[in-house]
């Protein structure tokens, strides 16, 4: 049932958690290998789905515990067509694993959404290409063609909004926007950013969201950061600039490595959750708009738990 799509509660000002890094978690603390940093691949067993309920699960639990709102983001980052083929997944069935996954986290908000902890539902959409990488750029729409298609399978299913995740320039930015408008289908653009604020493919994070407000039409329910530490951009949000209204959420890496580091290092950083925990509150007392927090890359529950505990805090 598509219970939020014409109100998303995050738009209404109370908090939102979301859960962690996800492929790092199954990765480095359970142990799972996972091609092309993909979990999806994971729906098709039972034992990959027992794993991906157990995950949800706790980060859950934090909700309802905070008495917050709680974002519910499939496993299907990596679920287009170009890495879905790389894995062997053609459109078809990558279909069929999108609304899978949407059919669990239904069932997941069947279960335990409360009133003082809403579970809206993403569509949980990742870049074309990497990540970390500005590798590659296409045109506005490309990019448009390329993710209409997740789009369309996400419209078709119980999701209440879709969420781009990891984005590096303002062209898939743009595309990803349109074709959300052109599915009348609710949207969040979340970019990445490197150390020194800027996106991989070097445009401030004001220059990307004005671009892709002026090229919908204010299309997107609002932006996010993700893939990014806190230091990495605290600075650049300033609280003149009238693009930051539109900046309601962040998912933060655990880590203060570059991109570049992570990418090659062959241990996890988790950094420090309380320390994290207490850089979000202190975004959240500049900024007390942004209210949608989660984790990214080396976050897991504990993170999420401190930011949670410390936001509240500082609500």
């Amino acid at each position: 049932m598509r219970k939020y799509r014409e109100r998303l509660p995050q738009l209404d000002g109370g908090l939102f958690l979301s859960d962690g890094g996800l492929e790092t978690t199954l990765i480095f603390h359970e142990g799972w290998d996972l091609p092309c940093f993909a979990s999806f691949p994971l729906l098709e067993t039972e034992k990959g789905r027992k794993a991906l309920l157990r995950y949800y699960e706790k980060y859950i639990a934090i909700g309802l515990r905070n008495k917050t709102g709680f974002l519910l983001e499939p496993p299907t980052w990596r679920a287009n067509p170009d890495w879905g083929a790389k894995l062997g997944y053609d459109r078809t069935k990558l279909a069929e694993i999108n609304r899978a996954a949407i059919v669990m986290l239904e069932e997941l908000r069947d279960r335990y959404e409360t009133p003082t902890s809403l579970m809206p539902i993403s569509g949980c959409i990742g870049p074309r290409g990497d990540g970390y990488k500005a590798d590659q750029i296409m045109s506005a729409d490309e990019a448009a063609d390329y993710h209409a298609w997740q789009i369309g399978v996400f419209t078709d299913t119980a999701a209440d909004f879709v969420s781009a995740y990891t984005l590096t320039n303002i062209n898939e930015g743009i595309g990803f926007a349109r074709a959300a408008k052109a599915a009348d289908m609710p949207c969040v653009v979340s970019f990445t950013l490197e150390t020194d604020g800027l996106l991989p493919s070097g445009e401030t994070l004001g220059q990307a969201i004005e671009a892709v407000e002026l090229a919908t039409d204010l299309w997107p329910a609002y932006y996010m950061i993700n893939c990014a530490h806190p230091t990495h951009f605290a600075n650049v949000l300033d609280a003149d600039a009238p693009w930051v209204s539109r900046l309601k959420g962040i998912r933060a890496n655990s880590s203060s490595r570059s991109h570049a580091e992570l990418d090659s290092s062959p241990d996890l950083d988790i950094g420090n959750p309380e320390e994290l925990g207490g850089q979000y509150a202190e975004i959240r007392r500049k900024f007390p708009h942004i209210t949608v927090l989660g984790g990214c890359c080396g976050t897991d529950h504990r993170h999420v738990e401190s930011i949670g505990h410390a936001c509240k805090l500082a609500a």
